[in-house]
């Protein structure tokens, strides 16, 4: 079991951040968030080696979307094996909806998707303000704090408490499980647990309902039939899972990119208006989720690469968000971009169920730093890569050491 335990105003924006600044450690040309330019540009596709399997990325926009909406072709209905790197080692149960195809994924969605809207109700976006406020409050007048451990993760979790209607008292467990559920620290093990955890909570649920997501698992249908308890267990791996990493990675790099581009920070204080814009164009350039694959269900070619029935392909969301065919000046960071067609939250069929969370968490961090900081500054920080044989990719905070400056 887990423990429970700038200061100018401006009036005028300066010209567009580029990405690629070397004052700024998230965003640099040494060890850029977009290593795929040159594949992309020349062939549209990386073969990379994952885990002894060589797979064809798509790296296209254009492509992706084709390949995201055609699941006939490229099927989700992969067990363990859409996540890149497969996770049959570190847990036991299908992930839904993510790994079914249409027509019976839609099936599955739909009797979710009311829960993950709720990050549209009122009410439910003041608790997420009145969560923001205090978390920021509670930082603000430090020396320092370490953005990932005490800011990020406490954040992620709690607002998660918010979506799914349980007590902040669970947030308190769930901040203990590190910035992945599996992939921190012994992924095996931690599984094990995790599991054995969700059971305790949906027997609990199934004994006492409440108005939570997990009471509504344990009292849903598909079809005419009850879920079964792998169902449940099913849809709770992909909401613990999907949607931390991806959170605490965005929050990292957003106060990063502010704190070493402060004319932004004061561009979006400037007019609350361009809160929503901005906050598609941090989850274009963070892209969050590198990647996920799809196994062909018949021999097909993708740009050239043969890639045989029951083989797989990589649908690479973070080469797609720089394709500059679609977005001018990819390198550059526009929060005023329009349009602004990233494929951060996925594409077709399986668009991501917590988009609209994730959204009201960016915007709302936005929002809040704007009322209540003054300057942010990065004290000392260490990065984490995605370290592939064909490429390397820049993507979180390991450790980020800031202070927060009173408005």
């Amino acid at each position: 079991m887990y423990p429970r335990e700038i200061f100018i105003v401006l009036t005028k924006r300066l010209p567009n951040t580029t990405l690629f600044d070397m004052s700024c450690p998230f965003h640099n040309p040494t060890n850029p968030t977009d290593p795929f330019r040159e594949p992309r540009e020349r062939d549209g596709v990386l073969v990379n080696n994952f885990q002894g399997r060589e797979i064809p990325m798509v790296l296209r926009h254009e492509d992706l979307r084709n390949a995201a909406r055609d699941w006939r072709t490229f099927s989700s209905d992969a067990p363990f094996k859409v996540p890149i790197p497969t996770e049959e080692d570190v847990r036991t149960v299908r992930q839904l909806p993510l790994e079914v195809d249409p027509p019976e994924q839609q099936d599955y969605r739909a009797l979710v998707e009311p829960f993950f809207n709720r990050a549209k109700l009122p009410e439910v976006i003041a608790r997420m303000e009145m969560l923001v406020g205090e978390l920021v409050t509670a930082v603000r007048d430090r020396d320092s704090f370490e953005a990932v451990r005490e800011f990020a993760i406490p954040l992620q979790s709690r607002a998660l408490a918010i979506l799914l209607d349980m007590p902040d008292t669970e947030a308190k467990i769930w901040i203990g499980w590190g910035t992945h559920v599996f992939r921190d620290g012994d992924g095996a093990s931690k599984g094990a647990a995790l599991e054995a955890y969700t059971n305790a909570l949906l027997d609990c649920a199934q004994a006492k309902p409440g108005s939570d997501f997990f009471s509504a698992l344990t009292q849903a249908k598909i079809g005419d039939r009850p879920l079964t308890r792998q169902e449940m267990l099913g849809y709770c791996s992909i909401v613990y899972a999907g949607g931390r990493d991806t959170i605490i990675n965005s929050i990292t790099g957003i106060v990063a990119h502010l704190a070493h581009t402060p004319a932004d920070f004061e561009y979006l204080r400037a007019d609350r208006k361009r809160v929503i814009g901005a906050s598609e164009e941090f989850f274009r350039v963070l892209s969050p989720v590198t990647h996920l694959s799809r196994q062909c269900t018949r021999d097909t070619e993708v740009h050239g690469v043969k890639v045989a029935a029951g083989e797989f392909v990589s649908l690479c969301f973070s080469s797609a968000n720089f394709d500059a065919t679609v977005f001018e000046s990819p390198d550059e960071v526009k929060l005023d971009r329009r349009p602004n067609p990233h494929v951060a939250f996925g594409f077709g069929p399986h668009l991501c169920l917590g988009a609209a969370h994730a959204r009201l968490v960016v915007r709302t961090l936005l929002n809040v730093l704007c009322d209540q900081v003054a300057k942010i500054d990065i004290l000392e920080h260490t990065w984490k890569n995605e370290d592939e044989p064909s490429f390397t990719r820049q993507v979180a905070a390991d450790r980020l050491e800031m202070k927060f400056t009173r408005l």
